[in-house]
């Protein structure tokens, strides 16, 4: 017998009982209907019968006054149509006799109806109106309530039948109402115990199969089903133990070896405490390691999109890093730790630093990538302990090295007494160092509150032409000095941009100070300004000798000076210059080779808003 079949039968016992319930259903509302069909049948036509007699017996009464009033023949023809309808009234009464007591009340409607007919005869016989009014109430009145009280008496008989059969059946309903419910909890609970057991015996082979399954899953190769029968679970269990023979071939094959390094490698994978997450060429994803699960989220058996289950920001930065490497640009390394992507977990916050690199095939074609993600929150902290210490030694130097600056001042100008030429002349390189150093502090503090977001834009719109000026200006005399000439040339599409125009000067007078100080004399900077689709590009061109690639990705960096580069600053102009810009909304770059000069660039969108960096 087939599994099908089994499954079948076994739910036979509960449609049966369902089958069952349904029987004595349809039987019992049959009963009550029959039930208040009789009451209709019986009582209720008796009712309408003694209510229309009742009122052609008034309806003759009143004839019958019209005649005593003078009217008579409107009372004649009043009578006469009523009389015949309370005959065809009255035998239909007589037909329907079926209460105790009925019939001898039926009689007496019968008995008075024919007294009153007759008395009303001899009343119409009458010639003279006092005749007809004295026959009226001598014979007619007496009759008319005798009548009218044996209709009275069928009307309440039949009445008080239907009030007591309507009982009886409500009581009826009710215990038809209970046991169509005991009927129907006996028969589901036999039918459900029925077809449970026979469920259970059908697949009790399901079990034996399952847990041969599991021991498989934990590698005992050597585990076979032992299941009876020829249905599809035995042709089930004969495929399962074929299958695990081949697997137990394969173990002691070489790709079961094959399979082993495989483990083995998932294994060294998953040892790795950062996440590591491998595409394929399609960009789909290959595989995880245990920490990626974790921290990501991510795992192979998800389906759909699984990178739509990671943190949008951990999102952004998988499929940019992704594009990347399967675009054919190579392996991809960060700029700094400005690109690590904050991931919150319950734990704490963790702060992930991607690299990746690609995938080749046998013939050198990128066939995936593996990107991993470094846990830097350690190293991010400490960074910020940094800057907290840059930021708190830079506001102490604050107060001494004004009052230091003052007192070289005074002491310059011959203030506090006459000062020799030696010592005019050091007093001069120490004022020089003083404002070096001023500048320093001045810069660590604009980076510090940067970074700890309270350097706020006060964005307005200003004029292109003169905040390019006003930037060229400030570096007019440094470019003297060593004969470098300044130009702009700004677009007439890009008259006026939103910014901060205080900061932004410092930007470019930033970009403007580097251009003069690596261009040679005879050199030139230059600034251009021009619309960049729905940007704003600016662009300070230098002639100087250059920068090395090498040194390109981290030239932005905080401290970081280039080899070679003149003395007297600490690494934090540009630093603070990609801050600046970036807080604005926008991008920077630079494109540069040696000995071809530099050109410096940043974008701003066509409309800024003011907003806290």
């Amino acid at each position: 017998m087939t599994l099908r079949m089994r499954l079948l039968l076994a739910q036979a016992p509960l449609a049966l009982a369902l089958a069952l319930v349904g029987l004595v259903a349809v039987i019992t509302l049959a009963r009550l209907g029959r039930s208040g069909q009789r009451i209709l049948q019986d009582n209720y036509r008796s009712v309408l019968a003694a209510q229309r007699m009742t009122e052609q017996l008034e309806r003759m009464d009143s004839a019958a006054l019209f005649i005593v009033a003078g009217e008579r023949e409107r009372g004649l023809a009043q009578q006469a149509s009523q009389r015949q309808v309370l005959e065809a009234e009255l035998r239909l009464q007589e037909g329907n006799v079926t209460e105790p007591g009925e019939a001898e009340s039926t009689r007496r409607l019968r008995a008075g109806w024919e007294r009153y007919v007759s008395a009303y005869d001899v009343f119409l016989s009458q010639s003279s109106p006092e005749d007809q009014k004295a026959a009226y109430f001598r014979n007619i009145e007496p009759t008319f309530r005798e009548v009218k009280d044996a209709a009275s008496a069928v009307l309440a008989l039949n009445q008080d039948a239907m009030v007591h059969k309507s009982e009886a059946l409500r009581r009826q309903s009710d215990r038809v109402n209970t046991l169509m419910v005991l009927a129907v909890l006996v028969a589901f609970a036999l039918g459900l115990f029925a077809s449970t057991s026979l469920t259970h015996r059908a697949l009790r082979p399901v079990s034996v199969l399952s847990q041969a399954v599991q021991r498989l899953g934990r590698g005992d190769y050597a585990v076979r089903a032992t299941v009876e029968g020829s249905d599809e679970i035995a042709r089930l269990g004969e495929d399962f133990n074929s299958m695990a023979e081949a697997l137990q071939q394969y173990r002691q094959s070489s790709l079961g070896e094959l399979l082993q390094a495989q483990a083995a490698s998932q294994a060294a994978i998953d040892s790795l405490p950062d996440p590591v997450v491998v595409f394929g060429a399609d960009g789909g994803l290959l595989n995880v390691n245990r920490s990626a699960e974790d921290v990501l989220k991510l795992g192979l058996e998800g389906g759909g999109d699984v990178l739509g289950r990671v943190v949008p920001e951990a999102r952004d930065v998988l499929e940019r890093v992704r594009g990347h490497v399967l675009g054919g640009k190579g392996a991809y390394q960060p700029r700094g730790y400005e690109e690590a992507v904050r991931v919150p977990l319950t734990e704490g916050d963790r702060w992930l630093l991607p690299r990746a690199s690609p995938v080749y095939g046998e013939t050198g074609e990128v066939v995936g990538a593996t990107v991993i993600l470094q846990d830097v929150t350690r190293l991010r902290r400490f960074d910020e302990l940094k800057n907290d210490l840059v930021a708190t030694v830079a506001h102490e130097f604050r107060t001494p090295l004004t009052s230091l600056r003052m007192a070289v001042h005074l002491v310059a100008e011959g203030m506090v007494g006459p000062v020799t030429e030696k010592q005019a002349d050091l007093l001069f390189a120490a004022r020089e160092d003083c404002e070096r150093l001023q500048g320093i502090v001045d810069d660590l503090l604009d980076l510090s509150r940067i970074q700890a977001g309270q350097l706020r834009l006060e964005v307005r719109r200003v004029s292109t032409e003169e905040l390019v000026q006003a930037a060229l200006d400030s570096q007019r005399s440094a470019a003297e000095e060593r004969g470098v000439r300044l130009s702009r040339l700004v677009g007439l599409e890009v008259e006026t941009v939103d910014v901060d125009p205080e900061r932004m000067g410092l930007v470019l007078g930033n970009l403007v100070g580097n251009g003069v100080k690596h261009t040679p004399a005879g050199g030139e900077v230059e600034v251009r300004v021009a619309r960049d689709g729905s940007r704003v590009r600016f662009e300070v061109r230098d002639t100087g000798e250059g920068i090395a690639l090498e040194q390109q990705a981290r030239i932005f960096e905080k401290f970081y000076r280039a080899p070679g580069a003149p003395a007297g600053g600490a690494g934090l102009g540009l630093s603070i210059v990609k801050e600046i810009v970036q807080a604005h909304g926008g991008e920077v770059g630079v494109i540069s080779a040696p000995g071809r000069g530099s050109t410096f660039w940043f974008t701003l969108p066509g409309q800024v808003v003011a907003e806290t960096s």
